[in-house]
């Protein structure tokens, strides 16, 4: 009876665990997706806020709107470029960590950008702005760059792809019609000459002749004919039977 009950005992500390485990497992997908949505949210408030101001302000700070809107877009594309790649092609890993390695330069400019905004003294502001364009360029033309060549080369995997297919399906389609082949054996005799005169007729072309429809078969062996008898020779006596 103990045993029993210590079975059962184990038995519900065991379904106990497991709803525990599997709570907090969904509770921290959930946290991840409230998260995930905040972020999202806050990212698109954000630039809905930079786009707003790189049109309505004039100067420096509409010009600092622009340069955040720009780097962080082309920075945001090639992320989601390289993400979604390198689950199908695991050479684009390499090209993933150098993007990384770009990101903390990126996140670097966008945070000075950002506190530049609120910068008052505009004159300073208007003599670092080409030092802010040329910063924000090299960064974007590498993004832009490493995006590219990450589609182009699944554009290219794609087409070779395309290409083997195509001539499967070609060489499977010739097979399934294979009563459409004309039969090599199988020719057309040849239509015979035009006439040249009035006078003329129209021949058809000689057909090649075999050698056995020439030549008369000549037997190999002259068959045995009737011995000759000559007059010195004597008959053949029958042989005694006793």
């Amino acid at each position: 009876m103990e045993a029993v009950i210590a079975v059962f005992a184990v038995l519900f500390l065991l379904f106990v665990a497991g709803g525990a485990y599997v709570t907090f497992k969904a509770v921290g997908a959930a946290k991840r997706g409230v998260d995930r949505t905040i972020t999202q949210a806050r990212r698109t408030v954000e630039e809905h806020t930079l786009r707003a101001k790189s049109m309505v302000q004039i100067g420096p700070a509409g010009e600092i709107a622009q340069l955040r809107l720009t780097l962080r877009t082309s920075m945001r594309a090639t992320q989601d470029a390289l993400y979604a790649g390198v689950a199908e092609d695991e050479s684009l890993k390499e090209s993933l960590g150098l993007f990384q390695r770009l990101s903390a330069h990126g996140q670097e400019l966008d945070g000075e950008l950002r506190r530049l905004e609120s910068e008052p003294d505009r004159a300073t502001l208007a003599t670092r702005l080409p030092e802010l364009h040329r910063r924000t360029e090299r960064i974007t033309e590498s993004a832009d760059a490493l995006r590219w060549a990450a589609r182009d080369r699944a554009r290219r995997f794609a087409d070779d792809d395309l290409d083997t297919l195509s001539t499967q399906i070609g060489v499977e389609a010739d097979a399934l019609r294979h009563w459409t082949r004309p039969d090599p054996a199988a020719e057309t005799p040849p239509w015979p000459a035009a006439a040249a005169g009035p006078g003329d007729r129209q021949t058809w072309p000689e057909q090649p002749r075999s050698a056995a429809a020439e030549d008369p078969v000549q037997p190999a062996i002259t068959p045995p004919g009737r011995p000759r008898v000559y007059p010195w020779q004597k008959k053949p006596r029958p042989e005694s039977t006793t």
